[in-house]
């Protein structure tokens, strides 16, 4: 399970606060990717909170609320839309979302632990921590927070957009979202630099 140490060490480095960040969505053919930054209290703990991957879809709206609603969390969001993915990139773009997220927090942090391999020019001093959601308390519970946002905003696309099945997939190319995308063609929150969008297109 998820631990403190990491944070713990930086902190008696004196690098406090100590925020982690992770995100969701970079995979799916459609809507946004979403990051969430993390700052957990001195000597937090929980039982049950783990890499969102590793949660049941019910447990992670439960630790949502949880999370979001306990005043001693500071927790920041954001997201980088469709026309900025096929813009710059989903990597880069994955990084923008992830700087906002920090930089959204009501505290800003000292230290950010990031999900993954370090981001190049982030703007606030980090590290990355591959698999750091399954190691980091305050990276799990910002990719609890940033998949339950995104599983979320694709609820609201799915109204917008229900030819597509987004409600079920949630943007992934699942073989249903497949058949939907060469029946119906993309709409404007797929991912037009995404091959299997890309070739629709051509």
């Amino acid at each position: 399970m998820p631990h403190l140490e990491l944070e713990r060490e930086l902190v008696e480095r004196g690098r406090d606060p100590v925020a982690g960040i992770d995100e969701a969505g970079r995979g799916p053919l459609a809507g946004p990717v979403t990051a969430a930054a993390v700052i957990l209290p001195r000597g937090y703990s929980h039982d049950f909170l783990d890499d969102s991957k590793r949660v049941s879809p019910r447990r992670r709206d439960l630790l949502y609320e949880e999370l979001t609603s306990d005043s001693r969390i500071c927790w920041g969001i954001a997201f980088a839309e469709v026309g900025e993915i096929d813009e710059l990139n989903i990597l880069r773009a994955t990084h923008a979302a992830m700087e906002r997220a920090a930089l959204a927090l009501p505290v800003r942090p000292v230290f950010c632990l990031i999900d993954g391999l370090d981001v190049p020019g982030f703007p606030i001093d980090a590290k990355g921590v591959v698999k750091g959601d399954g190691i980091s308390l305050s990276i799990a519970a910002a990719s609890i927070i940033a998949k339950v946002k995104r599983d979320r905003r694709m609820q609201e696309l799915a109204e917008e957009f229900p030819l597509y099945g987004f409600e079920r997939h949630k943007g992934y190319g699942t073989k249903a979202h497949l058949e939907a995308l060469r029946e119906y063609g993309p709409c404007r929150e797929h991912r037009r630099s995404f091959a299997p969008v890309a070739k629709l297109i051509q």
